[in-house]
């Protein structure tokens, strides 16, 4: 059997319109992976040797905001508790500083607890960049506050 070249013209433009078809679909399903997202990033713990901790922490929100896109999120991370060490660590400039820095100058939000500066006598200005609005009664009360708002938890 032969195929004219008309037919297989045909048939290639079909395959072609296919091919083209498809790979719009499967751009279309990556710009679209992820919808808008709310978070909540929770620290409580010490930052360990060198910060690593935190550093480590500091690079999942960047990734996330990657992945995701900052127009696509909401985030917050609530420090209480020896967590509070971060926006001290950051108040020092290096690593930790430079990162908090970045995420600040994304929109992410840092929420200190009021019942861990209290507690332990830590003035807010030991802190990087912490202001009045950053302060939140209670770290686990704004967690489950922020949760029942639909954030996701997240501790990283």
């Amino acid at each position: 059997m032969q195929i004219s070249w008309r037919a297989s013209g045909i048939v290639f433009a079909t395959l072609a319109a296919f091919l083209v078809m498809l790979t719009q679909v499967g751009d279309a399903d990556a710009g679209q992976r992820y919808s808008k997202q709310k978070v909540v990033y929770h620290i409580n713990y010490p930052g360990g040797k060198d910060d690593k901790k935190y550093a480590g922490a500091m690079r999942n929100i960047q990734n996330h905001i990657n992945a995701v896109g900052a127009k696509n999120l909401d985030i917050k991370v609530v420090v209480h508790g020896n967590g509070v060490g971060l926006l001290k660590s950051a108040k020092n400039t290096g690593k930790v500083q430079t990162a908090v820095a970045n995420l600040k100058s994304q929109s992410i939000k840092f929420q200190v607890c009021a019942n861990t500066l209290k507690g332990r006598k830590i003035p807010m200005d030991s802190l990087y960049e912490v202001f009045d609005e950053d302060i939140v009664p209670s770290g686990v009360a704004e967690l489950a506050h922020l949760q029942a708002q639909g954030y996701t938890y997240i501790k990283p």
